[in-house]
């Protein structure tokens, strides 16, 4: 599905989650956008369904081999996140990975 500009793709998806809404199903929604180009998004889906609106900032780990495939994130002061999908056939073993995100964040 393409869309003309995500004012669009927002009002599209707020439009499905209303209809979630409407049967009770999302009771009291809470709205979390990612900068760079899904806080228009997310404006569109607070607005239609009435909902408070907040911004997660992340920042993405990169591979050291290829530095914009994401193989984690990190978030406030929580706990890195990875995916493990990202690990096999690398080329490089694990400890080089953590090796690489040591003074990148909190543990």
């Amino acid at each position: 599905m393409r869309f003309r500009d995500r004012e669009e793709a927002g009002r599209e998806l707020a439009a499905r989650l209303r209809l979630l809404r409407e049967k009770d199903e999302l009771p009291r929604p809470v709205v979390l956008a990612l900068p760079r180009g899904g806080v228009t998004v997310a404006l569109e889906v607070a607005r239609a369904l009435d909902a408070p609106l907040d911004v997660l900032v992340a920042r993405k780990i990169g591979a050291p081999f290829q530095p914009e495939l994401g193989v984690g994130a990190l978030a406030g002061t929580g706990p890195r996140c990875s995916t493990g999908r990202a690990w096999p056939g690398s080329g490089s073993p694990r400890p080089s990975w953590r090796r690489s995100w040591s003074g990148s964040g909190p543990s």
